[in-house]
């Protein structure tokens, strides 16, 4: 087999080096910010995106996928000020987080391109944004984390939920590699280097979620 040449990391944008091939595509290993991505080319169109997105049974009203997004909303509400204006970035068609964080008395907006695409909500700053497995999703992360941290007051916080990437050996038959949707998949090192380079402090309260905070909180 023909190693593919090396490609700019999605993330960071160093250059990485070919990592593994698996059911026809080709995976990438940044040696800067730990992360891996399928090949540019290996990325889906945003049609056959939709259409799968719209398989995802997101049901704000199911108590196990509720229990699922707790991981992330226990910590984060911890954390928050009363009456907090927040934003659930990626929402999908089913916004059950923001749900939840209206529930406990916060202020929510939704954006998603595909089921929530209004642009004034880009526009407006908030106290915390949510992201909940959606930046496995992003084909350009270096600008998403850009635009997230361009929306957060100062003092704000920032919760991401996605599976990180472990070990190496499993990747092949990992599940969450097969979803032809994902094409980053992230390391704990891959978020203390956007933490770093966007000027947050990192936790990581619960397995798979990261707390990115601005400063001056003392959260």
């Amino acid at each position: 087999m023909t190693v593919p040449e090396a490609q700019g990391c999605p993330v960071c944008h160093d250059l990485a080096g070919w990592f593994l091939t698996a059911d026809g595509k080709h995976y990438f290993r940044c040696p800067t910010c730990a992360a891996r991505f399928v090949d540019r080319a290996a990325r889906p169109e945003p049609s056959a995106e939709h259409a799968h997105y719209l398989h995802h049974e997101n049901d704000p009203g199911d108590p196990r996928y509720r229990a699922f997004l707790s991981r992330l909303a226990d910590p984060l509400l911890e954390v928050l000020p009363a009456h907090a204006k927040g934003l659930d970035y990626g929402c999908g068609p089913g916004p059950a987080l923001a749900a939840m964080l209206t529930e406990a008395g916060h202020r929510m907006e939704v954006w998603d391109p595909f089921f929530a695409a209004d642009p004034a909500a880009l526009d407006r700053t908030y106290d915390f944004i949510t992201c909940t497995e959606v930046a496995e999703h992003f084909h350009d992360p270096a600008t998403e984390f850009a635009r997230l941290r361009a929306m957060l007051r100062p003092g704000g916080v920032l919760g991401v939920m996605t599976c990180f990437q472990t070990d190496d050996a499993r990747f092949e038959a990992w599940h969450y590699r097969k979803d032809p949707t994902h094409v980053v998949f992230y390391k704990e090192e891959t978020f203390r280097w956007i933490s770093d380079k966007f000027g947050w402090s990192v936790r990581f309260p619960h397995k798979d979620v990261a707390i990115l905070s601005l400063p001056g909180t003392g959260r």
